[in-house]
């Protein structure tokens, strides 16, 4: 008997209202209007990155309010600080 696989493709039935898919084809590039699939997956991935963005964005605000973190980060920039202008010109 086959073994099936998974498809990489999940197909799902979606409603959509009539405006706005009529607002959103007449602001598409004219070659690609007639592929909304394209367009919602493209959709879709932008939403996804924003959604990270704004993670990664809360993530670094908490570290940055965090007073142990910004001890460290005084520290490291001590211990750094002698080796910054390491390989530089001193003209």
């Amino acid at each position: 008997m086959p073994v099936k696989r998974a498809s990489s493709i999940i197909r799902r039935s979606v409603a959509l209202p009539r405006p706005l898919v009529e607002e959103v084809m007449a602001a598409e590039r004219p070659e690609a209007r007639h592929n909304l699939n394209r367009l919602v997956v493209t959709a879709l991935r932008e939403y996804l990155a924003a959604r990270k963005a704004r993670a990664f964005q809360r993530a670094m605000a908490q570290m940055a309010a965090d007073s142990a973190i910004r001890k460290e980060c005084v520290a490291i920039a001590r211990e750094f600080a002698p080796a910054e202008g390491d390989g530089l010109d001193h003209d």
